[in-house]
């Protein structure tokens, strides 16, 4: 664990644009080299409504956890660096309950919060929301489950490490996946673990992990070393393994090839991005490469119907052909200004930056044509889109804001 958190302050020190975001490692200093590339007036902006915002606690701070809200129907569903699970309506943002590790039956709303010698500095995951259920994982590796109605929490158990990752909950089970590469397959009536999938790592890595996502009964885990694993969600048996990146170099820092940000499934195709340059696309049954193209992120993939979504390394956007990888156009102008992962939004691809501005792109061009700003403080979590169409973003002081398409 040591080993990662200094491998982290070396990643901040020497990846591109990493010296000039603003307070990281407490310095004021700002290197000249690779600055943000400054932003420049709209022409002709899109129109994009500000329907609210609401406060998240104290947000993640400096953590890097990359925290990001989760929709699931009429709720939002955040948590903080204090321990603090939190329901908002989705179409207002007001608090629907706030729940913590102390249950209190009947009063689910008043939910005394953990003290944080209990919850060990407190939560270190995003939600993860199904089957009626919000399931968080924190920094001492407690799994918390709670009712996605009332709040009330329905089980906690234990994993082998922070948990860093938003926990899959599936039909059979709730996987979750620790930051020692244990992967953990718990029964969702209370919390009991079924199997243990347990998968080497390499000496150093990105601060982060992949969130395992599923599908027809299969689970798939992206890992430090460049591997994505397919297992069976029931009984935890590996089905494939497939290398979407290499890790090669003369140097630990060369061989870094992480997938942490969010793989996307739709279909029979499963898409990946490591952050050792590569991006493919992957036969979901069997693992095998369907195409790949020589762009890496430390964040993950969105979908469009005829195209992948991608935001490199140093703040390019790509735009690449879903069906056969090529690359359909290239957006520079955000350069270096830490961007997100991508979402799409309409007709619209939208990633957030270290100043806390969202940014939108047309899909058919990647010209920038919109800009909000949530707050003066960094957007690390990716934003998401609910079905309706409203995109939900949090920035890393805990400022939770929803914004629409349209007047």
């Amino acid at each position: 664990m040591l080993r990662r958190v200094l491998f982290l302050c070396l990643v901040v020190l020497l990846a591109p644009g990493c010296s000039t975001v603003k307070g990281w490692l407490g310095g004021a200093h700002k290197s000249k080299v690779n600055q943000p590339t400054e932003l420049t007036k709209l022409a002709s902006p899109i129109a994009v409504r500000h329907l609210w915002s609401s406060s998240v606690g104290g947000g993640e701070a400096r953590t890097w956890l990359r925290l990001h809200p989760t929709v699931d129907g009429n709720r939002v569903y955040a948590v903080d660096d204090r321990g603090q699970l939190i329901a908002f309506d989705a179409a207002t943002g007001k608090r629907v309950w706030v729940a913590s590790g102390v249950d209190v039956p009947g009063k689910a709303s008043k939910l005394k919060f953990w003290k944080r010698d209990t919850a060990e500095a407190g939560l270190s995951s995003s939600p993860g929301v199904g089957n009626g259920m919000v399931v968080v994982g924190g920094r001492n590796g407690e799994v918390i489950a709670f009712d996605a109605a009332t709040g009330a929490k329905r089980w906690s158990v234990r994993a082998t490490s922070e948990v860093l990752s938003a926990p899959y909950v599936g039909a059979s089970r709730v996987v979750v996946r620790s930051n020692d590469g244990r992967v953990f397959g718990l029964d969702p009536a209370d919390g009991s673990r079924k199997w243990v999938f347990d998968r080497g790592l390499p000496t150093l890595s990105v601060r982060g992990n992949a969130s395992p996502i599923g599908a027809q009964g299969l689970v798939y885990i992206g890992y430090d070393d460049g591997a994505v694993v397919a297992i069976k969600e029931d009984d935890g048996q590996r089905i494939w393994e497939q290398s979407v990146a290499e890790p090669e170099g003369r140097s630990e820092l060369e061989r870094m090839a992480d997938i942490d940000g969010e793989m996307v499934l739709d279909g029979d195709q499963l898409y990946v991005v490591s952050y050792h340059d590569k991006l493919m696309a992957l036969n979901a049954a069997n693992g095998q490469p369907v195409w790949t193209h020589d762009v890496g992120s430390y964040g993950g993939v969105a979908l469009a119907a005829d195209r992948v979504i991608v935001s490199d390394k140093i703040g390019n956007v790509w735009a690449l052909d879903r069906s056969s990888g090529t690359s359909l156009w290239k957006q520079n102008l955000l350069e270096y200004r830490q961007l997100t992962s991508p979402v799409v939004q309409g007709a619209y691809a939208v990633v957030g930056d270290l100043d806390g501005y969202l940014h939108w792109l047309k899909l058919d061009t990647g010209d920038v044509v919109g800009r909000q700003r949530i707050e003066h403080a960094a957007l690390r979590g990716t934003p998401q889109v609910s079905p309706g169409g409203v995109l939900y973003a949090v920035s890393n002081e805990g400022e939770l804001a929803a914004f629409q398409l349209g007047n």
